[in-house]
């Protein structure tokens, strides 16, 4: 077993509000990777769910949000339902997605906006959804 230094940095900011959106704890993570076994998508990922959870824990944000895992989650929710510390992996890859929009800068709608945006076609659940990730 190799050992891994634990490197505080920059990006711990960054982490805390993953948490803090997702609501999940990390931490209590075990490592079982019951979520990578049973996630429909690993095929597709280059780092997997339970892989994901670990890199957060050691505080690398640049890796996670450099590969294309997050983008290739399927949302099912299959890993949150095989935890058995009842950790819904789902909700954090949504969080760091959510962070990463945020951070481009392309986040932000202003409310006054949206009434030339809105029609009369548009689901309402979409719109609470915009607002639900575009705002801060």
């Amino acid at each position: 077993m190799t050992r891994v230094k634990v490197n505080p940095s920059n990006r711990d900011k960054e982490i805390s509000r993953i948490i803090e959106i997702s609501g999940e704890n990390i931490y209590s993570c075990m490592q079982c990777s019951k979520c990578s076994a049973s996630c429909p998508a690993n095929s597709e990922m280059d780092i997997l769910p339970h892989q994901v959870v670990r890199i957060l824990q050691l505080g690398n944000y640049e890796r996670i949000v450099n590969s294309q895992t997050i983008w290739n989650c399927a949302s099912c929710f299959t890993c949150g339902a095989r935890c058995p510390r009842d950790i819904d992996i789902t909700k954090i890859m949504e969080a760091i997605r959510l962070t990463v929009i945020r951070n481009k800068g392309e986040s932000r709608i202003d409310v006054d906006e949206l009434p030339e945006k809105i029609d009369d076609k548009m689901p309402h659940q979409a719109i609470v959804s915009v607002f639900r990730k575009y705002r801060k």
